[in-house]
């Protein structure tokens, strides 16, 4: 097999892939998407926090001085809500958007959060349990951090069920090469959710309340766009990372059941599972950067305005850092997986995601005596932020 990342059975099983991506090719050219693949730990980690790369070159270059086709005229709305939002643009601005939005994230801040977690990932995993089992993606995976971003933004109750659909239908951009019809799904979805959350924002500007939109409502320095965008990638990325950790961690686990029963054994390895659980199936395969300046990789020149895919769950299996890097450690203690980036881009939300898994796999742990897979999950096509279509089990209290 070789790098296919639109072939079902390589987005299954991609990891013997890039161990030959790492021993032979660290810097290779990948024709069908003009990408430059980086697959070594130490490359991936020193590119993401390299500043002659960015997630955007716009600040510094037009389209087409890049070499670049402008987007197409329909995807304006879809872009508009990105480029407003911190993940893909660059500093001064970035730093100005993530000063404001960091303060909503502060340690302690998020871990004042921990017993409300706890409480919903309890009552979630309650009624999954009382039910026998079934989906946990949807039943559980899903809900949690939904509801955590959605309450700490003010989302009203009866509007949550429209952010996932909306979420997931805008992360389809993000996929190599999508199709038509995902770009136009795309595009829908971000007008919808913007046009939702602009609303909301001028509601909460003129009655504020006690929640993230209220705050941010009221500064001066942030635009309507730039607090719409804020808010798409605070959802998107507060709950689309936790929901497939979840998926995937939980399916490995079934994968390693001694793993599974030493962690049933010792509740205490639990922050080291879900990091280990993040490293060796990260949900997040591939993380791009354009560059702005020529660079040089193992003697490979890669020219100004092309474009670098680093393979973070290449990195995160590379033996050179981890030590016996394809077995699954629940206990592993040292282990620098990146698979929240590295760099100003490093994940702003990692402290909640972290409660959010502790809570939920602590939950599933402590309420049941045995829970068992019903059929073998599939994997979604998505191949950048991978995940499972649903993880059917039964449950026994």
């Amino acid at each position: 097999m070789r790098f296919d990342p639109w072939n079902p059975d390589f987005v299954a099983h991609p990891y013997r892939v890039y161990e030959e991506l790492r021993r032979d090719a660290p810097v290779s050219y990948f024709e069908p998407t003009g990408q430059w693949l980086i697959s070594r730990h130490a490359d991936v980690n020193a590119l993401l926090r390299d500043r002659r790369l960015g997630r955007s070159y716009l600040h510094v270059a037009t389209h087409e001085e890049f070499g670049r086709e402008p987007e197409p005229e329909f995807q304006e709305p879809f872009w508009r809500v990105i480029n407003a939002g911190m993940l893909d643009v660059e500093p001064p601005v970035h730093t100005r958007l993530r000063r404001l939005v960091s303060k909503a994230f502060t340690p302690r801040m998020v871990e004042s959060l921990r017993p409300r977690v706890r409480a919903i990932a309890g009552g979630l995993v309650e009624a999954y349990v009382e039910r026998g089992g079934g989906d946990l993606i949807a039943e559980v995976a899903e809900p949690l951090p939904v509801t955590v971003i959605a309450e700490m933004l003010g989302i009203p109750e009866a509007d949550r069920p429209l952010l996932r659909p909306w979420s997931a239908d805008i992360c389809g951009m993000y996929e190599l090469n999508p199709t038509p019809e995902a770009q136009h799904t795309a595009v829908r979805a971000a007008s919808e959710f913007a046009g939702y959350l602009a609303t909301l924002a001028r509601e909460r500007r003129r009655d504020p309340g006690d929640d993230l939109i209220s705050a941010l409502a009221q500064i001066d320095e942030l635009t309507e766009d730039e607090l719409v965008g804020t808010c798409v990638l605070l959802l998107n990325a507060g709950h689309e990372a936790t929901v497939n950790v979840t998926g995937n961690g939980w399916w490995s686990l079934f994968r390693n059941p001694a793993e599974l029963a030493r962690l049933r054994e010792d509740r205490s390895l639990l922050p080291t599972a879900v990091e280990e659980l993040m490293r060796w199936d990260t949900p997040l395969q591939m993380f791009e950067r354009w560059v702005l300046e020529d660079i040089e990789v193992h003697g490979v020149r890669i020219p100004r305005g092309t474009e670098v895919a680093l393979l973070f769950g290449s990195a995160n299996r590379d033996g050179t850092v981890f030590e016996d890097p394809d077995r699954l450690d629940v206990g592993r203690a040292d282990n620098p997986h990146i698979s929240f980036g590295a760099g100003i881009h490093f994940c702003l939300g990692a402290p909640l995601a972290r409660i959010e898994l502790i809570e939920s796999f602590g939950a599933l742990l402590d309420r049941t005596a045995k829970l068992e897979l019903r059929r073998e999950p599939e994997w979604k096509p998505g191949y950048v932020i991978r995940g499972l279509h649903s993880l059917e089990l039964s449950a026994t209290a």
